[in-house]
């Protein structure tokens, strides 16, 4: 199994992985089909009009998570890792105004928003919680093409046959690939890493030379630390209200000046560390919530987890190095991608320990890594976050990531720092192995009720308003 490190860490924009940087993906994906010849296109039928349709989780919540807006963007041609935050309202505007789309190489294609694109809260697709339609039809309203896709977390978009081939390959051969340590479990993970003697950022760095240079990897990883270092001091910069309508006010500006005050002063605060880890977490969600730019860690729900650890690891340990942040996201992603193959990163599909949960494993694992913690010590930190986010639901308030996504980034940061500092003072020995972990996952998340698998039906979701 192999899982690049710039699947799991992704940059894009907020506030959703899956509910807004997936369906942008999807839109783009199906104008660039329209272009191809891998569909029977009737002969002299020329595309004219797009209509998309909204399904499950992306129908539930879909509007506080900005996916009609990640449509408009997408059929207009934009991507979440180049669309310009800041002309996103503009763009969305003017396609409104004109009732049409005319995405870069495209003619002219109709589509109003308030007609073309649908929020269907009665017909889920079969596929996966999050599932969309796109269809294209001819100057004369017959059908010519539809496909659907899935956001399946962390910004992954498949087809419906992609889905389907994916999850019959996984059972055939257990996701094997080409790479030197192809390890699809922790147990795998830790067998290879004792007989080869290497690390596991060190098998997670072959994998990725397999498949690009040493300068080129590193390059990237830089290039990622840099988007989260970046969206953690935007969001200490920002003050105000957060939109969608629940007036929720940013508070990461704040706490940061009195905790500046405090560091200059030299004050005794024995919860100080755990302050500035949650500040930095609440910078990014907060940046998150209000549309910024963000990397998926492993998703953007729970984009301010790992940043946070991060960031305190510099902040706090004088011999931290550049390196050491490389350290720190290669064995992050390896964690994510075993979460991500045995069970799901999709709050829509195992609701927020999927989520926040698998970001406090990745961030125990390279935490305890760049602390100098074994394979087995990893592994362990890795386990303890994860074990005590286990049936977290996902029941964001008004279906916006504010509420309680934003805090509870904070918490999953801190929980991730004492899991690694907890693993460091043992063994590496422990009980419940990782993979018992993400199997109960797993399991949890496909009996936890639609309610809670963020759909905004149930939990915070409707008591907050109900008191």
């Amino acid at each position: 199994m192999f899982l690049s490190v710039f699947d799991v860490f992704k940059i894009g924009v907020g506030p959703s992985s899956s509910h807004t940087m997936g369906p942008m993906s999807a839109a783009k994906r199906f104008l660039d089909l329209i272009l191809t010849d891998e569909w029977p296109r009737p002969s002299g039928a020329r595309v004219a009009q797009l209509k998309v349709s909204l399904h499950g989780s992306l129908a539930y919540t879909g509007i506080g998570h900005g996916t009609g807006r990640a449509v408009i963007l997408g059929l207009t041609g934009e991507e979440p890792h180049t669309v310009d935050p800041d002309q996103m309202d503009a763009t969305i505007a003017a396609v409104e105004v004109a009732g049409s789309v005319m995405p870069p190489g495209h003619p002219v294609y109709a589509f109003r928003p308030k007609e073309d694109l649908v929020f269907d809260r009665k017909q889920p697709l079969p596929g996966h919680a999050n599932g969309m339609s796109f269809s294209a039809f001819d100057t004369d309203g017959g059908l010519l093409l539809k496909r659907v896709y899935y956001s399946i977390g962390g910004g992954f978009v498949v087809t419906d046959t992609e889905l389907e081939a994916a999850r019959t390959s996984k059972k055939q051969t257990g996701g094997a690939s080409r790479v030197p340590y192809p390890f699809a479990s922790a147990r795998e993970m830790l067998e290879m890493a004792a007989s080869s003697g290497l690390t596991i950022a060190q098998m997670k760095r072959a994998n990725e030379e397999t498949r690009m240079t040493r300068a080129a990897l590193d390059q990237g990883l830089d290039e990622i630390w840099g988007a989260m270092s970046g969206c953690i001091d935007r969001g200490l910069r920002v003050d105000g209200i957060m939109p969608g309508g629940l007036n929720v006010r940013r508070r990461a500006r704040a706490i940061h000046e009195k905790l500046t005050e405090e560091w200059r002063s030299n004050r005794l605060n024995p919860l100080l560390a755990n302050d500035w880890l949650s500040v930095y977490a609440m910078a990014v969600n907060e940046e998150n919530a209000a549309g910024g730019r963000v990397v998926t860690a492993p998703t953007n729900g729970a984009a301010g987890v790992i940043p946070a650890t991060v960031r305190y690891y510099l902040h706090f340990h004088e011999d931290a190095t550049p390196e050491d942040v490389r350290t720190f996201l290669l064995t992050a992603s390896a964690v994510g991608g075993i979460i991500k193959h045995n069970a799901s990163i999709s709050g829509a599909e195992v609701g927020c320990q999927g989520e926040v949960g698998s970001a406090a494993a990745m961030a125990a694992a390279g935490l305890a890594a760049v602390m100098g913690g074994s394979p087995e010590q990893i592994e362990n930190a890795a386990e303890i976050a994860l074990e005590h986010h286990l049936g977290m639901t996902c029941d964001p308030v008004a279906g916006l990531v504010q509420v309680p996504c934003i805090e509870r980034n904070a918490l999953g940061a801190v929980k991730a720092v004492t899991a690694a500092s907890l693993a460091i003072k043992g063994d590496g020995s422990h009980f419940v192995p990782l993979d018992a972990c993400i199997e109960t996952m797993r399991q949890t998340g496909n009996d936890m009720s639609e309610k809670y698998k963020e759909t905004s039906t149930g939990g915070l979701a409707v008591n907050v308003v109900e008191c």
